[in-house]
């Protein structure tokens, strides 16, 4: 497909769209979202057109539109858009002649530059719009426009800018209007507030002009929004800028000490105040300086033959720190970050297994709050499990708000033979999120060593899951084992299977653990034991995990080497899939099947058993491993951009680079790519994650195994070199990888001992291994 994105190797920082295409705008509003984990905005164009999403997002503000839909992130009102009339015609790139038009996100500093030329009739202008959201400054953005006239004589220009609540979430509307108007004569506020969870938001934007003399500043009240109408004169050959500053705080602000409404109005002024001497440029050093300290932290350079392989890595980084909400652990990860309405801001698996390994290994801090918010979430998981009749905490499938539970819809597309709308199971079935959750943070305690955590509240989460799974056990009188029935696993194309491999082995190591867990606080650490006993008798559940989890049912290889996904996977019809691959996009299987009819067939959506061979390579011969991957893989559409990296990284462990490589470049095409309509509801998350996976646990060979820190690297041929870092617990580790070698480098501390190649070697200061 031919594309608009551009890229260069002298660019290794920037993401370009060249050429203006009304066609494809969702592309560029999504890969090129700017935002600081504490709020995000969708890169639209600053005037509007059809088919544009405006989306901003400020995490963990979650409401419900009404009592027959979930909650979600709503979107609030635009503080971006302006519109611009020259010489009376409205600036709209489908009218006129556009030229030189670029759109440039610059990943080093988080800055969106849009510039071109445009000619209609006796207008000739040359526009370039720049806007930031600060890192240093969390409430903060701000934008700025140059208008400079190309044409002979003066043109007669008028902006109208402001706050614009008239948006909603695909027809849903979170807010009530609220108190609007001028503060101090100059500054707009807006103070909307959501419907049912009674955020209260307020928003506050000024405008101020450089080399223009204002001839009108009118203000303009409308439904849901506040505007000023400005009116001025840009004479021939001169330029002038119009700078828009503005802030978002709500009621659930971690960082103020009131949230009262007249405060919060007041704390926005009065910092809009503080740096109004601050130029856009200061104010735009001032966030890049932390981002750099982003980069700076382990920073990985990849010498490759594709230069992109290196902007991948960073594209992908980039959004992990603009979508994690860094600074509140009772917020995650969406599946769509905060760049987009997709899948409504709620948490995943995808957090645990795709995203935290990175955060586990580079930023800590933020990793221990991505699972405190799952000890935030014991309350609802805790609630769900009663609701179905089994004990302990079973995590929800979605999750919102720590303690909402479940947040999953229930109806989803249309079946394309019935015409009816499609039950969601997920949020029933799909179950094996609550021992992903408790595999996170057994990775956290493993990379970090954080023991206060581990007393205070990972125990807790890691006991609370196998208890779960000892109650959701179903016992088989004829075969003398527990099962886990009716269940969905990680392949979302079979509803309803019996004993998904994923789902029973990954229950059973959660008990398995745990039993080990209580043996050992018992003997070394018998004031958590005893904490811990009083809440889950651990006496009795001991006795009950042991029972369970020795008559457990955990699929076995068939005579060919071929673990079963579930009990009736192999059984199924096969087809090929040459065609649903090779397309654009995904989900284009359901326009030639139903779910039912998928159900059926040997399809599989994403990485299934071979994710389990991955995280659980302990248990598996390697033979095993590449059987079943060849078997797999040519089932699996990867429909879901969860499935490439793992892919990759296992097809990297069996030595097979260039099979690797090919699905790296897939998984960093997935956003990145030439096909202009992968990103319109936002940003894929775990697949960026997935990116980082690919470089550092695949290529760059670390891993943690059975508990054990393993560093054991190999390279695609086109990689010349690769350098990266991160952190063990509390040590900072520093790896330069060729092809013929790895030298691995740590901070002062005490000694890390790693396994390469079968052999455990003891990380002093430095060492070298020949590969």
């Amino acid at each position: 497909m031919e594309t608009l994105m551009h890229y260069s190797p002298d660019r290794l920082w920037q993401i370009q769209q060249k050429g203006f295409d009304q066609t494809f705008l969702g592309k560029t509003e999504s890969i090129m979202v700017l935002g600081n984990g504490y709020m995000a905005s969708r890169s639209s164009e600053e005037e509007s057109y059809v088919g544009e999403v405006r989306d901003t997002f400020v995490a963990g503000t979650f409401n419900a539109f009404d009592e027959n839909e979930v909650t979600e992130l709503p979107n609030v009102p635009d503080m971006l858009g302006m519109s611009f009339l020259f010489n009376n015609r409205n600036l709209s790139l489908v009218q006129g002649q556009v030229s030189d038009y670029t759109k440039t996100l610059n990943l080093k500093t988080g800055e969106l530059v849009r510039q071109f030329v445009w000619q209609l009739e006796d207008i000739h202008v040359k526009l370039t719009f720049r806007r930031f959201i600060s890192k240093a400054r969390r409430h903060f953005f701000a934008s700025q426009v140059t208008i400079e006239n190309l044409s002979q004589q003066d043109i007669k220009a008028r902006i109208r800018s402001g706050i614009n609540g008239q948006l909603s979430n695909e027809g849903s509307q979170h807010f009530t209007d609220g108190e609007k108007g001028l503060m101090d004569g100059r500054f707009i506020q807006m103070m909307p507030k959501t419907t049912q969870s009674h955020i209260q938001f307020v928003q506050t934007v000024e405008h101020m002009f450089l080399d223009a003399k204002l001839a009108e500043h009118r203000p303009e009240t409308a439904r849901r929004g506040f505007f000023m109408n400005y009116r001025f004169d840009v004479q021939a050959g001169k330029s002038c800028k119009i700078e828009k500053r503005g802030s978002i705080y709500t009621s659930i602000d971690n960082d103020l000490e009131d949230h009262d409404t007249a405060t919060m109005r007041r704390v926005a002024v009065e910092e809009l105040k503080q740096i109004e001497s601050n130029s856009f440029d200061d104010l735009l050093q001032e966030s890049a300086q932390e981002w750099e300290k982003i980069w700076n932290k382990h920073p990985i350079r990849i010498e490759s033959s594709d230069y992109r392989d290196q902007l991948a890595i960073r594209f992908a980084q980039y959004h992990l720190h603009v979508m994690t909400p860094a600074h509140d652990q009772r917020m995650n990860i969406g599946a769509k970050g905060l760049s987009g309405e997709g899948y409504k801001g709620h948490t995943f698996w995808d957090t645990e297994i795709f995203m935290l390994p990175y955060f586990n290994f580079t930023h800590p801090e933020i990793a221990k709050s991505l699972v405190t918010y799952r000890y935030l979430g014991l309350e609802g998981a805790r609630k769900k499990a009663a609701s179905n009749g089994y004990e302990g905490a079973q995590y929800p499938w979605e999750a919102a708000w720590p303690t909402d539970g479940e947040v999953t819809p229930v109806w989803g597309a249309a079946d394309i033979v019935t015409g009816q709308a499609t039950k969601i199971w997920s949020g029933f079935i799909e179950q094996h999120i609550t021992s992903d959750v408790a595999f996170g943070v057994k990775q956290y305690l493993d990379v970090t060593g954080d023991d206060q955590f581990a007393r205070e509240k990972g125990y807790e989460i890691l006991i609370d899951t196998a208890k779960f799974w000892a109650s959701r056990l179903e016992y088989n009188p004829e075969k003398e084992v527990y099962e886990i029935n009716d269940i969905i696993g990680p392949d979302e194309y079979k509803e309803h299977v019996n004993n998904n491999s994923y789902t029973n082995y990954t229950a059973h190591w959660n008990m398995a653990y745990v039993l080990t867990l209580i043996e050992d606080l018992k003997i070394n650490q018998a004031d958590v034991y005893a904490k811990l006993d009083a809440t889950f008798k651990l006496a009795d559940l001991v006795e009950t995990l042991t029972e369970k989890s020795q008559k457990m049912f955990l699929p076995q290889p068939t005579e060919e080497s071929i673990l079963p996904q579930d009990d009736s996977y192999l059984s199924k019809a096969v087809i090929h899939l040459r065609k649903y691959k090779e397309s654009d996009g995904v989900d284009s299987l359901f326009h030639d099947y139903n779910l039912d009819q998928v159900n059926e067939m040997q399809i599989t959506k994403q990485a299934d058993v071979l994710l389990l061979l991955l995280l659980f390579e302990g248990l598996f011969e390697k033979e095993l491993k590449e059987k079943n991957f060849d078997y797999y893989e040519p089932k699996t559409t990867h429909d879901s951009s969860l499935s490439l990296s793992t892919h990759a990284i296992l097809a990297a462990d069996l030595g097979r680079l260039d099979q690797s490589y090919d699905f790296f470049k897939q998984a960093s095409n997935i956003d990145m790519g030439e096909y202009m309509k992968s990103s319109d509801p936002g940003i894929h998350a775990a697949s960026l994650g997935g990116i980082w996976q690919m470089v550092v646990f695949g290529y760059g060979g670390v891993r943690i195994v059975n508990g054990k820190l393993r560093i054991e690297p190999h390279l695609p041929k086109e990689w010349t070199s690769l350098d990266f870092g991160f952190d063990y617990q509390g040590q900072s580790v520093s790896v330069h990888v060729t092809q013929t070698s790895v030298t691995i480098d740590k901070s002062e501390g005490p000694v890390i001992e790693f396994i390469n190649k079968e052999q455990t070697h003891k990380l002093i200061n430095s060492v070298t291994i020949n590969l």
